[in-house]
């Protein structure tokens, strides 16, 4: 977006008087922590440059001696790489984290004296914690910032991870290890997640300019489920018996423990903003939640959103299920399960740098979003093929559709509700996929079956009701674009200028 000389005349023009009307503020404000008299005086490059870039000498002038049609020049900084490096770490983290027990669910049955379904909890318990401390996490990203909620991730990682290791370790006489215990820290880590993925669109706005916010985002969001490959591929390469599962489990906290280390030291935010949309002002935490409801394109994003990454979370914590009913040894399940996310991953590094150019959101989703839902409707029938070549195929296309979606959906989300503040969007949209990802584990384990002539313990019935679902929630984000959704972007286009 370029915001032209006018609106910069009238951003100097608050500014000066910033003493005076600072009290007047409140209704409407951004929580960035900006230096604001260095907004007003900052001698800057354009969007594009660095802070060691000084940029043209007429652009280091009052803004009243650019020219008409000049785009308002804003700095960027490089300790903005330092904060993102610190989210990507815990995102990939707490993922992997997630899916521990997953890819193994077999053998960490057998080494708790449980059931798989019991193992399925692991999962499930970590997926609904992300609900009850969503208000927290929204509070502490809107009023405290990126770096508070990452520092309240960091605490729940480290506790979280030690108390699963001292649950694989507090054997008991017949050497099965402490169930509870390790459901106990599974769930501190599931409260310490929304921190941190939640956080990539706020961290985005805060610090990067407009040709670089997707990307950002994609970056930071898109490492939770490169940790979840990273657990599906390396957690059956640690416990090959139950014998292992201690020392997976202590390796895994090892790794977290280190990725933790930084949080102390990024950098709160940067002096000055980035961008236009950064400058602005945002709407309180309550004003935005009055706001946010009558917002129609907000909620045919959040429908699809929603459901999209809640059987995305149900199909990784399952994948071992699906296919081993039919032959598939938990190595190819794990193999799929990282062939899902790193096709993904490659997927998105060409997607969202695309989006970021063209601003093409609203094509970019219709496209992604039948590939999608056609994905869970293939995966209903290659199980049975009984070949390995075709699970990897499947998986490899699903993960590349829903990886190009979910950044581009987050950062459209950004550009639809303006001006809400990015985490109360991203919040509510995760809370909601979370959720689903929870319920859908829980109905499809119950769905577990099939007709006459499938093998024992099919997830066939569970498949077709993953896939009648993904196609129910096609229409919605097919209508964004059409005339009674045009409105709210039309309205939003028209204050960004």
């Amino acid at each position: 977006m370029r915001v032209k000389y006018h609106t910069l005349e009238a951003e100097s023009d608050e500014e000066d008087a910033m003493d005076e009307s600072l009290p007047a503020m409140n209704r409407r404000k951004s929580n960035d922590n900006y230096d604001m008299r260095k907004v007003a005086s900052l001698q800057v490059s354009p969007t594009s440059g660095d802070e060691n870039n000084a940029g043209p000498a007429a652009l280091q002038h009052h803004p009243e001696t650019l020219p008409d049609h000049e785009p308002v020049p804003y700095r960027l900084y490089r300790r903005r790489y330092i904060g993102l490096a610190q989210l990507v770490l815990l995102n990939i983290v707490i993922s992997w984290d997630w899916l521990t027990f997953a890819p193994i669910s077999t053998t960490s049955a057998s080494f708790f004296a449980v059931s798989e379904s019991a193992i399925n909890w692991l999962s499930t318990a970590f997926q609904f914690a992300f609900l009850p401390i969503s208000p927290l996490v929204i509070y502490t990203l809107n009023k405290g910032g990126p770096k508070r909620s990452i520092l309240v991730a960091s605490a729940l990682v480290l506790a979280g991870n030690w108390i699963r290791y001292a649950g694989t370790r507090a054997t008991d006489p017949t050497g099965h290890g402490n169930f509870p215990l390790v459901m106990l820290g599974q769930i501190l880590i599931g409260f310490a997640q929304p921190f941190v993925l939640a956080a990539p669109t706020r961290y985005s706005n805060l610090w990067f300019s407009d040709r670089g916010r997707v990307s950002a985002t994609a970056l930071a969001s898109l490492a939770n489920p490169f940790g979840a490959a990273l657990g599906q591929l390396i957690g059956p390469l640690w416990a090959t018996s139950e014998a292992g599962i201690p020392d997976m489990v202590l390796y895994t906290s090892l790794l977290s423990a280190a990725a933790t280390l930084p949080a102390p030291f990024i950098p709160r935010a940067p002096p000055t903003p980035p961008s236009a949309i950064a400058a602005s002002e945002k709407l309180d935490l309550r004003e935005a939640l009055r706001e946010l409801p009558r917002n129609r394109a907000f909620w045919l994003l959040f429908v699809a959103f929603s459901v999209y990454v809640g059987f995305f979370n149900a199909v990784s914590s399952l994948l071992n299920q699906i296919f081993s009913p039919y032959g598939f040894s938990e190595t190819d399940a794990g193999i799929a399960g990282g062939l899902l996310i790193l096709v993904g991953l490659v997927a998105a590094a060409f997607v969202s740098p695309f989006v970021d150019r063209t601003k093409k959101y609203v094509i970019t989703i219709k496209i992604l979003v039948p590939l999608i839902a056609s994905s869970y409707l293939v995966l209903i029938f290659i199980p049975s093929t009984r070949s390995v070549v075709g699970i990897y195929v499947v998986c490899a296309i699903l993960g590349a559709a829903s990886f190009s979606l979910l950044p581009c959906a987050l950062e459209y989300l950004v550009v639809v509700t303006h001006p809400v503040s990015p985490e109360i969007t991203s919040t509510i949209c995760w809370s909601g996929g979370q959720l689903l990802g929870a319920v859908f584990i829980v109905i499809m384990t119950a769905l577990r079956g099939g007709w006459t002539g499938e093998p024992e313990g099919t997830m066939m019935r569970a498949l077709i009701f993953q896939a009648v679902v993904a196609w129910a929630a096609v229409p919605f984000p097919m209508m964004l674009g059409l005339w009674w959704f045009k409105g709210d972007v039309e309205r939003v286009a028209g204050e960004e200028g």
